[in-house]
């Protein structure tokens, strides 16, 4: 069972909340301007890099399925690393799954964003 953190969401850098809400309504757009100009994803083990290969992923990331995205948690690692953690529900395989947002900052822009499963 996962535990919710009691760091609200408005504690979170402006940059980090932004770029989370876009995503999740899959805005590529205004979460690619929130990217570093050198900015690396890497969702499940695969790496994009550059505003080429990081907006296609932010367009076409889980584009094929429907669900839903919860924010179940979120915590300071150091001024310039933060955790967000979402539960995410739908028509995937699984149905559920909980995954790790860890955002690395850089004057004020994502520099670095890794999404992997959290840890159970």
């Amino acid at each position: 069972m996962t535990q919710h953190t009691d760091l609200p969401s408005d504690l979170l850098p402006a940059t980090v909340r932004e770029f989370f809400a876009a995503h999740v309504v899959r805005d590529a757009d205004t979460a690619s301007s929130l990217l570093a100009e050198d900015a690396v994803i890497v969702d499940q083990d695969e790496t994009f890099r550059g505003r080429e290969e990081t907006y296609a992923f932010l367009r076409d990331a889980g584009s094929e399925f429907e669900y839903t995205t919860e924010q179940i948690g979120a915590h300071r690692v150091d001024d310039a690393h933060w955790v967000v953690t979402v539960r995410l529900e739908g028509t995937f395989p699984g149905g559920v799954a909980e995954l790790d947002y860890r955002f690395a900052l850089r004057n004020g822009l994502v520099a670095e964003l890794v999404i992997a499963n959290h840890p159970a």
